[in-house]
């Protein structure tokens, strides 16, 4: 949140939200790498504007986010349809902890054994 901190006046709540928002939706892409790429893809465009203070450049680039966070619900609701077996990269969603930090072990036999 570090970069939206420079954020001050009527629109900085209203720009927080939105990146809460477009980062929560990031989250929801079935595939890891379209799901990196949404978060990726939203830190750096607010970092890469967070030293504007126009208030009229700031209501246009939150139009914008508001039509890709459109875009991305789109897209996550169709990525569901398409899911495959998670990577083991993926942390903690899927396969069984055995205690010890980002050890995930697979449920599912291969038979590559």
């Amino acid at each position: 949140m570090s970069t939206l901190t420079a954020i001050k006046g009527e629109s900085g709540p209203q720009v927080r939200s939105l990146y809460r928002q477009l980062l929560r939706q990031g989250e929801q892409f079935a595939a890891y790498n379209f799901r990196e790429y949404a978060l990726r893809r939203t830190r750096d465009a607010f970092r890469e504007h967070k030293n504007v203070r126009d208030e009229r450049e700031i209501q246009e680039l939150v139009q914008n986010g508001i039509k890709e966070l459109q875009s991305l619900k789109r897209q996550t609701v169709v990525s569901q349809f398409f899911q495959l077996d998670r990577l083991v990269v993926e942390g903690g969603k899927s396969g069984k902890q055995t205690g010890r930090r980002n050890d995930i072990v697979r449920q599912k036999d291969t038979g590559w054994d």
